[in-house]
Formats: C-alpha cells, sequence, structure tokens
C-alpha cells in the first residue's frame, strides 16, 4: 500500500478491526517513511460472471432479470418474499463461486430451473416450458410424467 502523503511503497500495519458486522476489515497504517498514519478498508470483492447469451452476444449479470423470470413463473403462486429472495441470494452465490469470468446463459436457466422444482412445481413447468420453448402438449406431458417420477424435492408441511 503506497502511502498518500509521500507515496513511498513502505507502509506498516498497526491495528485491524472488523468492522460493517463482518463484512470488511478496517486497517490503521504507518508510513515507515514519513511516519504519518492512515486507515484503510479491505472488502471482498466478488464479481459477477458475464453472461454469454444464445446468439454469442455477451452482458453483465442482471439481477433484475433474474428476479423478473422468476417472479413472472412464480405470480399467482404460494411462495413467500423470503423463500424468493433467498432463491435468487443461492443463485448469485453460485454464479460468484464458480470463479468463472463468463457464464452460458444455459447455466443460469438451468440453475433457476433447479430453484423453481424446490420453490413451486408449477411455477417450473411454466418456466421450463419457455425456457426450453416447448412446441406442443406431449412435451409437457413429458416433462409433468418426469417430475411426478422423481421424488419430491419439497419437504412436508
Amino acid at each position: 500500500m503506497h502511502c498518500p502523503f509521500c507515496s513511498a511503497e513502505d507502509t506498516k500495519v498497526i491495528d485491524s478491526r472488523l468492522v460493517a458486522e463482518g463484512d470488511q476489515v478496517r486497517r490503521r497504517r504507518e508510513c515507515q517513511s514519513c511516519h504519518e498514519r492512515f486507515t484503510t478498508y479491505e472488502v471482498a470483492e466478488l464479481l459477477m460472471p458475464r453472461v454469454i447469451k444464445q446468439d454469442g452476444s455477451r452482458e453483465p449479470f442482471d439481477e433484475n432479470k433474474l428476479r423478473a423470470g422468476l417472479l413472472r413463473a412464480l405470480e399467482k403462486r404460494p411462495v413467500s418474499v423470503e423463500a424468493i429472495e433467498a432463491s435468487i441470494a443461492q443463485i448469485k452465490h453460485y454464479l460468484q463461486a464458480t470463479g468463472e469470468r463468463e457464464l452460458q446463459s444455459l447455466v443460469i436457466g438451468e440453475k433457476v430451473m433447479e430453484h423453481l422444482q424446490k420453490l413451486d412445481e408449477v411455477a417450473y413447468v411454466r418456466f421450463a416450458s419457455v425456457y426450453r420453448r416447448f412446441q406442443d402438449l406431449d412435451e409437457f406431458r413429458q416433462e409433468i410424467d418426469r417430475l411426478e417420477k422423481q421424488p419430491s424435492a419439497k419437504t412436508p408441511a
């Protein structure tokens, strides 16, 4: 860390403390050259990967699009706002944890379907029908049959 007063490269950490509910580290530093003291704040930088669309174009990840897609699928379904927000947080965490700079939109779509299947099977089928571009009733039947054969991901209430 360069000294903001004399631009020397050699600074020493005198004190470190957690701040902002443990999300930041506050460090008191002292320049070894001019002996001035200053404070720095350190936070984890977790960048969201860019999204590679099916047409090959790239765009920044947009949490609002993720939320809108989930809300559209869950419209008029008995799922709490807390459960939706928890799913959004889990999906974002998964995307950050991949460590990739870019991800195919298909990866995100599959993760959304995985969460929707746990939240509400009707919403899952709604989303899957658009996402996988179901062309006729047979494709709906196949997906519903597949869901019925799987052990339920929901826990009994």
